[in-house]
């Protein structure tokens, strides 16, 4: 009974409610405190969040990491300080000048120990469309004696062509005589591979260019059935006229290769 009596005095007067105010924030204060201690004991408990590179998708073994980061092959995960992986990416520009590990997982966190390799192979300076095809070629048609890579070049073909109709097939009685042309211009040598130690005999050089899919296929067709021609170009400054064609007619009788195209059933 006194008891309720006290309390009551106390609520009924000006200074008996300030002072259960006081009391009141006194309490709620340090709820708050120990709720905050709580949170950040679990933060700790748990880990910051920080961010990290993953995996988009699968990336083949010896990917360059120039290329992981240009063609977006991984996405910025962010995970718990706890979950994070040694040596882990954050920056993009961290995986360039690196390989790729042995086909890396969609998901898998990119790392320093995972790309640990140089970028070296002729697939690791390739992208999209981009092929390497080598064919071989003796000294006099290949330049092989001097060629190195980095080198450009361009690329003339020869066959021996039959006239041939509108529809493609060859004119009765036609005979087929030499022809050469400028395909490829301004092509890059991406390698030189020697046998026995210098150019001994046709076939034991292979020059490797860089082209795109359908030049490629043009190389490797004019290889096998016709003869290839390298030409080196300037390291700076080439000049590049329009390819034409080459026949004793254009040569010695001062014919436009545009009749002789013609005449052969070009158009």
């Amino acid at each position: 009974m006194a008891q309720m009596t006290l309390t009551h005095r106390l609520v009924s007067t000006k200074k008996g409610s300030l002072a259960l105010a006081a009391v009141a924030a006194v309490i709620a204060g340090a709820l708050i405190l120990v709720y905050v201690n709580r949170y950040r004991d679990s933060v700790r408990a748990s880990g910051a969040q920080v961010t990290v590179l993953v995996a988009k998708t699968p990336i083949a073994q010896g990917t360059p990491g120039r290329l992981v980061a240009s063609q977006g092959l991984f996405t910025v995960a962010t995970i718990r300080e706890s979950q994070l992986r040694d040596g882990a990416f954050s920056d993009p520009a961290s995986l360039v000048g690196r390989a790729a590990p042995p086909d890396a997982y969609s998901g898998q966190q990119l790392t320093a120990a995972d790309f640990a390799g140089t970028a070296t192979s002729l697939a690791s300076k390739l992208t999209g469309s981009q092929r390497i095809v080598a064919i071989p070629l003796d000294a006099s048609h290949g330049l092989t004696n001097d060629l190195a890579a980095g080198d450009h070049v361009d690329v003339y073909v020869g066959f021996n062509i039959t006239p041939v109709g509108p529809g493609g097939i060859p004119v009765t009685g036609g005979q087929s005589r030499p022809v050469l042309g400028l395909v490829m211009q301004n092509i890059t040598v991406a390698e030189v591979k020697r046998s026995g130690g210098g150019v001994t005999a046709v076939g034991s050089t292979t020059v490797a260019m860089k082209v795109n899919d359908e030049q490629a296929a043009e190389l490797a067709f004019a290889s096998d059935n016709g003869k290839v021609w390298l030409a080196l170009r300037p390291i700076a400054g080439a000049k590049a006229s329009r390819p034409a064609i080459v026949t004793a007619e254009t040569m010695l009788l001062g014919i436009t290769p545009i009749a002789v195209e013609r005449a052969l059933g070009g158009h």
